[in-house]
């Protein structure tokens, strides 16, 4: 692993981005997990308490939704919860009855347009496009809900499918692993759909946090890793 720090903004009182590459989304996880537990400052999210650093970009070289370090490790159900976020395409109730990532990706306000299949015509008609770029927010419809992930740009390097992904916030003590095993299956699907390799998956996030209440199962977690 190898993680370098810039300056995020000038002046007075700037905050610092942390830039870290690892291998596996695994070891991604596990990184930017420590990271926050070791140096992350005391805040809040929604009233509840969180531990909280940012902005980070997990630079993640070999990306592969089979990860053996989320498979020990990970909480089964969450990881079902996020699998049918980005599969299924009915409302999500913990959400405030939220439309699902599914949805958004292949049921674009529900319009019918499918984003993902957008991506793939569009870098099969041009692979050096630099805007096979879609977005997840629904900003007629997105009120009260704003989805963590926004923002997912594709392009191709190397005959390999790059992804670069914006989150304004990603929770790593509950969620953050089975974003990843999500964001790593749309990187296999789409580069098969290319006849690519894939590529580094890039997940830049504002706020990466861990909540108070996930204290205990992160220090477990990061224990066994040791």
């Amino acid at each position: 692993m190898s993680v370098n720090e810039v300056d995020a903004t000038p002046g007075a009182g700037r905050r610092v981005m942390s830039v870290r590459e690892v291998d596996t989304i695994g070891e991604a996880w596990i990184d930017i997990a420590r990271h926050i537990m070791r140096d992350g400052a005391t805040s809040t999210y929604d009233a509840l308490a969180i531990r909280e650093v940012g902005p980070v970009a997990l630079c993640v070289r070999r990306p592969s939704s089979t990860d053996p370090i989320i498979e020990r490790l990970a909480d089964r159900e969450r990881l079902e919860w996020m699998h049918s976020n980005f599969t299924d395409t009915r409302r999500v109730p913990a959400l405030g009855d939220a439309d699902s990532y599914a949805t958004r990706l292949h049921d674009y306000e529900h319009s019918g347009r499918d984003q993902l299949d957008w991506v793939v015509e569009r870098l099969r008609r041009d692979p050096l496009s630099r805007s096979a770029t879609i977005t997840t927010f629904q900003p007629l419809s997105d009120t009260s809900y704003i989805p963590c992930v926004s923002l997912l740009d594709f392009y191709v390097e190397d005959s390999a499918l790059q992804l670069v992904v914006y989150a304004h916030s990603i929770d790593f003590g509950a969620k953050g692993y089975a974003n990843l095993v999500e964001l790593a299956a749309i990187s296999e699907d789409v580069s098969a759909r290319l006849g690519l390799h894939v590529g580094a998956l890039t997940m830049i996030v504002k706020s990466a946090h861990v909540y108070a209440s996930d204290d205990d199962y992160m220090n477990r977690v990061l224990l066994e890793r040791e």
